[in-house]
């Protein structure tokens, strides 16, 4: 099954509301009553009811959301492919390198990326979500499994300049308006990691790799950041990019206004995102 949150126009107050709807063949039906899919993972009966949903609401004027709007959590891994720790020059991790990103980062699969003007060193991070769909904590590996909700899509756009300017990454990780996730939740019983994840910048393929790559999966991710932390359905777990980033190439390239910047995870679907200049911001 495919979920996705929707914005739709309401015609009689000009006002954008979102919607949790069930994708089938490329159509969209409405889960009345949820207004994105985190609000319906709350209820853990989500699966029947996204089953069951026959709405026929129209959906005049519909876009990708966020697949997740508000989530409690964004936990994000750094350094957990082996190509791009080995293109960073570090060794493999024993524990997972983690980090947090806020809700504020999040748009939509076709939405604008915004490029600020105090970094010019931003880049692209192809990443798989995990998105929880069963609260825990203390969670075992081997019961992880039934944790997840699904899986989807993200690029953990980096503004690089910021992100080095001290050891910790936080501040080059949480620009308003950065962060694309969907444009599907993809569930657990049609797709499992495997799939090839993918980079393309204005069509130049950048970043390829298998998304069974990871050295901690994420059922061990799962397990491991609930040990800390209750795990709630609706957070997610952003598990790590690939090489091919724009930092580690000789010479380093960065994403600049205008440029087109598709993320693709073979089963799940393509992001595809226009890097914009803010506000004053540089446009050469």
């Amino acid at each position: 099954m495919r979920l996705a949150t929707l914005r739709t126009s309401n015609s009689t107050t000009s006002s954008t509301n979102t919607v949790a709807a069930r994708q089938d063949d490329g159509k969209f039906t409405v889960i009345p009553g949820y207004a994105d899919v985190g609000e319906l993972l709350a209820n853990p009966e989500w699966r029947t009811i996204a089953e069951a949903a026959t709405s026929t609401e129209a959906l005049d004027g519909a876009s990708l959301a966020s697949v997740i709007t508000k989530p409690g959590k964004i936990i994000c891994v750094g350094l957990n492919y082996r190509t791009h720790i080995q293109e960073m020059g570090r060794d493999l991790p024993e524990y997972p390198t983690l980090f947090s990103k806020y809700a504020e980062t999040l748009i939509g699969a076709n939405d604008d990326i915004e490029l600020p003007e105090q970094d010019d060193a931003i880049d692209w991070e192809a990443e798989l979500a995990v998105i929880i769909g069963k609260s825990g904590r203390h969670i075992a590996e081997s019961d992880a499994a039934d944790h997840i909700a699904g899986y989807s899509i993200c690029n953990d756009v980096s503004m690089r300049t910021w992100q080095f300017r001290t050891k910790e990454w936080l501040q080059g990780k949480n620009w308003e308006n950065s962060t694309p996730l969907g444009p599907v939740l993809v569930t657990t019983d049609e797709w499992t990691p495997g799939g090839t994840i993918s980079t393309r910048v204005d069509n130049e393929l950048m970043q390829e790799a298998s998304t069974g790559d990871l050295v901690h999966g994420p059922e061990f991710l799962v397990s491991y950041i609930s040990t800390m932390i209750t795990l709630n359905p609706g957070d997610v777990i952003i598990t790590g990019t690939p090489g091919g980033v724009g930092h580690a190439r000789q010479p380093q390239r960065y994403l600049s206004h205008g440029q087109i910047l598709e993320t693709s995870i073979e089963g799940i679907g393509t992001l595809r995102n226009r890097a914009v200049a803010a506000s004053g911001s540089a446009t050469d």
